[in-house]
């Protein structure tokens, strides 16, 4: 076994579109929609989750990561947890830093246990967070680390990731809670280039982002369908739902590579490819 310090080099991110290496996955074998805490779930809550096509999409999903060169790490899948598909909240990866988070939902309390055996198993080095924080609400685009304010992160958690992370500025962006984390309202597809649903985001917060990115924005219903929730995995190529059509056709006409993949299962639960995805080392 590699020793930390070792382990610890192999765990980088320092934006959301470098070359993806190292990702953490989950399959959704036990995925349902039980208690609701979105919209997307008040939706298709009677309807719930065809977990047999939630896992065909899901696969698909993990090939086409590995035919890119991306080493998939996978979780184990708990009966005890309906929402443990959604990687990406109980932990991220800030520099060489990984945070464990504390969830805000009980249905989704102890998620994070198996994120921390997996990162004790490799000694790789891990930090809890001291406070309600979630890791679609962390967005990091090299030396700046923009954060949702919401009911599930909070403003005692960015000071503590300021503290954590002095080379870091910590962004505050407070958005509507109703869209749930930040990444389904904002991300980031390259140093010049963001998504944007401008409705859950004050003028203030809209005008800052502008400064730093080109924005796409997102239309009402292709939010709802998780358009802004993509994942990049470097070199200008983007995951996406074929459903997405106008943000992927305004995606390719800023020089993205997008590859389509249907998760029209998984959405119904309120996140799309970056919620599925906690990335361990980006180059």
């Amino acid at each position: 076994m590699s020793s930390p310090v070792e382990d610890q080099s192999k765990t980088k991110v320092n934006t959301e579109y470098d070359t993806l290496k190292r990702v953490i996955l989950c399959q959704p074998k036990f995925m349902a929609i039980e208690d609701v805490i979105n919209d997307t779930q008040k939706k298709y809550a009677e309807e719930n989750i065809n977990v047999e096509l939630a896992m065909k999409q899901h696969e698909e999903f993990e090939k086409l990561l590995i035919e890119h060169g991306v080493e998939v790490i996978k979780l184990p899948s708990s009966e005890q947890f309906p929402e443990q598909v959604f990687t990406r909240d109980i932990g991220f990866t800030v520099g060489e830093e990984i945070f464990v988070a504390e969830m805000a939902s009980d249905i989704r309390k102890g998620e994070e246990e198996a994120l921390e055996e997996f990162l004790e198993e490799e000694d790789i080095p891990y930090q809890t967070t001291t406070d309600r924080v979630e890791g679609g609400d962390v967005i990091v685009d090299r030396n700046k680390v923009y954060v949702g304010i919401s009911s599930r992160t909070s403003d005692e958690a960015v000071r503590n990731l300021q503290r954590d992370l002095p080379k870091h500025d910590i962004i505050r962006v407070p958005f509507n809670e109703k869209y749930l984390h930040l990444d389904c309202v904002f991300n980031i597809l390259s140093p010049e280039v963001g998504l944007i649903f401008p409705e859950a985001l004050s003028a203030d917060i809209i005008e800052m982002l502008e400064q730093q990115y080109k924005l796409i924005e997102v239309s009402p219903e292709e939010q709802f369908t998780m358009g802004t929730n993509v994942l990049s995995i470097g070199d200008g190529k983007v995951f996406s739902l074929p459903q997405n059509e106008k943000v992927n056709t305004a995606m390719r006409a800023n020089g993205f590579e997008v590859i389509e993949v249907d998760f029209s299962e998984i959405i119904k639960s309120g996140g799309s490819f970056r919620c599925c995805s906690m990335p361990l080392e980006r180059e």
